[in-house]
């Protein structure tokens, strides 16, 4: 449920799913449901494990720390500047290419993780290139507002199908596989918190669209500007907070056979 891009770091979390080398030795591939849960450990909510406690230092890692949010801010705060001011459309998406472009050598010279920025790069480059194809400078947000309609329709789907995708994956990282369909409490708690994500990527729809089909391009890179990181925060708080209500109940000791 990644929104901007980030640098993971090692949490808590780590420690409830083992790693397919440490099971089973280094050669064997890992099992969809392995897979699936080494990409739910690099998700924002796996910064708190399902039962603790959020904290303000666990949601700025899960949003990439203050470099995460530099680039995740930077390139479309850039954009809506230029845009407003000079009406140089080759100008105002360029410019953003050459600060994600300066965001990957930072991060090779540094030998941090370069993969958030160049999936920051990749996404400003399709954007760009999108905007510049058409002539049209709203066209540079096609691409956030097509991620957001996937995202929303598979949350939906999720859903319809009996299977929230936050119960999904907090089931995976509290090694509780299926836990929400046995618990009823856990169940309501991950339906309700995939609803929340669900609100997310409809709000952001609701807002944008409208903006995008005015062409009113300096209100619709505002709008983004705070629908994204901020908004995302806000709903990535609450989620870990829903989940934890569940999660931290005491679970019902088991006598032991014989």
């Amino acid at each position: 449920m990644s929104d901007p891009a980030r640098e993971n770091t090692p949490s808590a979390v780590d420690k409830t799913v083992a790693a397919p080398s440490e099971v089973d030795g280094p050669d064997r591939a890992p099992t969809f449901h392995e897979a699936f849960a080494q990409a739910a450990r690099k998700a924002g909510i796996s910064e708190v494990a399902p039962g603790e406690t959020p904290t303000g230092a666990s949601l700025l890692r899960a949003i990439g720390g203050v470099r995460g949010l530099v680039e995740s801010i930077l390139p479309g705060l850039g954009f809506l500047v230029l845009y407003t001011f000079t009406k140089n459309l080759p100008l105002a998406v360029i410019a953003p290419i050459a600060v994600s472009v300066i965001f990957v050598i930072a991060r090779l010279v540094m030998r941090s993780a370069v993969m958030p920025a160049v999936a920051g790069l990749l996404g400003v480059g399709v954007s760009a290139a999108l905007a510049l194809f058409t002539g049209r400078a709203e066209d540079n947000f096609v691409l956030g507002i097509g991620i957001n309609i996937v995202c929303l329709v598979v949350f939906l789907v999720s859903i319809l199908a009996r299977r929230p995708l936050i119960g999904v994956i907090v089931s995976l990282l509290a090694n509780d596989p299926g836990g929400y369909r046995k618990d009823k409490a856990k169940g309501r708690v991950v339906l309700v918190a995939s609803w929340c994500w669900v609100g997310l990527f409809a709000i952001r729809l609701i807002a944008e669209l409208p903006l995008y089909f005015a062409g009113q391009t300096e209100l619709l890179g505002s709008v983004k500007l705070i629908l994204g990181v901020p908004f995302y925060a806000v709903v990535l708080w609450v989620t870990w907070l829903l989940v934890r209500t569940a999660y931290s109940k005491p679970q019902p000791a088991t006598t032991p056979a014989g």
